[in-house]
Order: C-alpha cells, then structure tokens, then sequence
C-alpha cells in the first residue's frame, strides 16, 4: 500500500472503515460525517450528523453483503478527497444489485471526515 499515492491510501481506508460501520453497526455511521455534510440516497438528501444517522438506522433489511469491484479515488484542487465505488449488494432475499457510491472526503482537525455521499441503485435496463 506504501507505493500508491496517499489520497489513494486515504480513499481506500476510509471505504474500509465505512462498509465496516455499515455492517456492523449502522448507529455509528454519524461520526464519520459533520453537521455539514450531505448525503443523497436514491434521491432523497440528508444534510447533518442526526439527519444521515437516523436515515443510516431506518434502512429497512436486516442483512446486507457487498462487493466492491472498483473504487477510484482523486485529489481536488482544494485538498479533498473524492472517491467513488462501484459493485453489487444483496440485501435480505432481494436479488443482487449493482450500486455506485461517491464520498467526498475533507481532513478537519486531523480527523478525514466525509462531507458529501451519493449512494444510487444501479437499476436501469439496458434490454
């Protein structure tokens, strides 16, 4: 990992840390974000730690599974860090999905933090 450029070792770990909390423990998904920040989830926007922490308990399957097939991560002009992930998820019984994330990611006090996420089901037919 020492070889790839840091934002690409700071984007990794945080989509580590974060898939981790989802599977785990929903609850505490909050202290990743900050009273700023903003998360879109299938349309719907969520801005503050409380917003995005509740939205994160009230998903509605018990159980979820994914697997990540590419994450892609870019400096911005402004020292961010913005990272997006792609693959598939199976929540419950439902069938396997595919999905995209995007995270944009800002150091505050030391600390990355996230302060935008964009979460969409990958639904469309191409038939």
């Amino acid at each position: 990992m020492g070889d790839k450029p840091v934002w690409e070792q700071i984007g990794s770990t945080f989509i580590q840390h974060y898939y981790q909390l989802f599977y785990n423990d929903r609850t505490q998904l909050g202290a990743i974000y900050i009273d700023a920040s903003c998360v879109m989830w299938e349309g719907q926007q969520f801005q503050g730690k409380a917003a995005i922490g509740e939205k994160s308990s009230s998903l509605l399957f018990q159980k979820i599974q994914h697997s990540i097939t590419a994450q892609d991560h870019q400096p911005t002009p402004d020292s961010c860090i913005i990272s997006m992930v792609a693959g598939q998820l199976k929540a419950d019984e439902d069938p396997i999905m595919g999905f995209h994330q995007m995270f944009l990611l800002k150091n505050i006090n030391d600390a990355w933090v996230c302060t935008n996420d964009m979460f969409r089901l990958a639904l469309h037919n191409f038939g």
